[in-house]
């Protein structure tokens, strides 16, 4: 369902109007396309503190002008050597000149460093910079972003450094992301980076779930297109689009994870938790029937689906899984104790299995946790609720299916891989829980 208030802003009597009523004022987001890949404007490149960090390799390979002429599209502050509360100054100083200057959707990336246990007063700056980082992406507007990743080598954090810095993260805001040092895979081609690797993604006949599918097939992937039998029909036609292949199974038997490996055209390299449905209704009025196939379907048949593949060595090394949270399971949401159960269920899925999976199998294991995004479910929510929701964000908008997708294809990227134990939001930084 089309956006109305959203057009409306876009004209001058529109924004006349907002503003007079002070009403949010949102920006129409620049996503990625063929046309416009990248962002329009130079990257501004700032330091605060001392940093010994080499940036100019990474930075020069986004497609971003660095230090051009013209108002800036992107700021990128090296704040990865404030070590104390003084040293915080530089981040007012370097980014107050500049912060109005930025393009509509542009983009203000904050790098980091880890916290030291052994430094308290290197950890409270740096955790300053989280505080700092979520309070300025509710004030910039405009449709900009604004992001913190923590890392210590900017060449296994290109892969991130790249999508934070372009449309493709249009709906990603006031997030943390920690890098991990080490070794990453460089694809031979950055425009096809999934080329020669096999995606499954469940839940793929329609929706959120299509659009990722789509986006891994961009990427180059060959995508397993998964759904239930009663959507065989249409996973057929997504798969037949992207030059895939369809499967349809039902993924809460117990033998899901065993049918699923026997059916695939080859080793997984990329393995997508998408399916998913909810049984709303408050806690006091909810019958089991409507709490157990929410819990079976969003969370059981992803941890027995993820074990049986990883025993079965079916997804390769270097492999990428992906499932899908959600901010009600992060921030809750009435009459969704058991959707909140369920998506809380797999953050921690998450943060215990990763760092087995890829110091046992070399795959990682993270996660992205979409907020309001227009879908068909969406769009049969009453009218008030469906505005608030749109609203109740940074960006005062819905996101798209495509903003899960995007952000979903970089973390299933091949350099992506010191990303790991990660929990995404694509919420547009939503305003409760973010």
């Amino acid at each position: 369902m089309a956006d109305r208030y959203l057009s409306l802003t876009g004209t001058a009597p529109g924004r006349f109007l907002t503003r007079r009523l002070g009403l949010p004022q949102p920006a129409e987001l620049r996503r990625w396309s063929t046309e416009h890949p990248v962002l329009p404007g130079p990257l501004l490149h700032l330091t605060a503190g001392t940093s010994a960090l080499d940036l100019a390799p990474v930075l020069d390979r986004t497609g971003l002008p660095r230090d051009g002429t013209g108002t800036p599209a992107a700021v990128v502050l090296d704040a990865t050597g404030v070590r104390d509360v003084d040293a915080l100054a530089g981040v007012h100083a370097a980014l107050h000149p500049v912060v109005r200057s930025l393009v509509t959707s542009g983009r203000v990336l904050v790098l980091g460093a880890p916290l030291d246990p052994a430094d308290h007063h290197q950890a409270a700056a740096q955790q300053a910079l989280e505080g700092f980082t979520r309070s300025l992406g509710k004030e910039i507007g405009r449709g900009r972003t604004v992001n913190l990743v923590r890392l210590t080598d900017p060449a296994a954090a290109e892969s991130t450094l790249r999508f934070l810095l372009s449309p493709r993260s249009a709906y990603v805001s006031g997030q943390v992301i920690e890098v991990a040092g080490g070794p990453v895979t460089a694809p031979a081609d950055w425009e096809r980076p999934l080329t020669g690797r096999t995606a499954l993604v469940t839940g793929a006949a329609r929706g959120i779930g299509e659009a990722v599918a789509g986006a891994l097939a961009r990427d180059g992937a060959h995508v397993v297109v998964l759904d239930v039998p009663a959507a065989e029909a249409d996973a057929r036609r997504v798969a037949e689009r992207l030059g895939g292949t369809a499967l349809a199974l039902d993924i809460t038997a117990a033998d899901a994870g065993e049918r699923i490996a026997a059916a695939l055209p080859a080793d997984l390299d990329v393995l997508v938790h998408n399916a998913g449905i909810t049984r709303d209704r408050r806690l006091a009025n909810m019958p089991a029937e409507r709490w157990s196939p929410v819990l079976e379907v969003n969370l059981g048949s992803v941890l027995r689906g993820t074990d049986a593949l990883l025993a079965k060595g079916a997804l390769r090394e270097g492999g990428r899984i992906v499932a899908t949270a959600s901010i009600a399971g992060l921030a809750g949401n009435a009459g969704q104790t058991n959707y909140g159960a369920s998506k809380a269920g797999i953050v921690g899925l998450v943060r215990s299995l990763a760092p087995r999976a890829l110091a046992e199998h070399g795959v990682t294991v993270n996660a992205v946790a979409p907020g309001f995004i227009e879908t068909r479910m969406t769009a049969a929510v009453p009218l008030v609720i469906r505005e608030a929701g749109r609203r109740m964000n940074s960006l005062a908008q819905g996101g798209l299916p495509v903003d899960v997708a995007e952000t979903t294809a970089w973390l299933a990227h091949p350099a992506s891989g010191a990303v790991n134990g990660q929990v995404v939001r694509v919420c547009g930084q939503s305003l409760l829980g973010a």
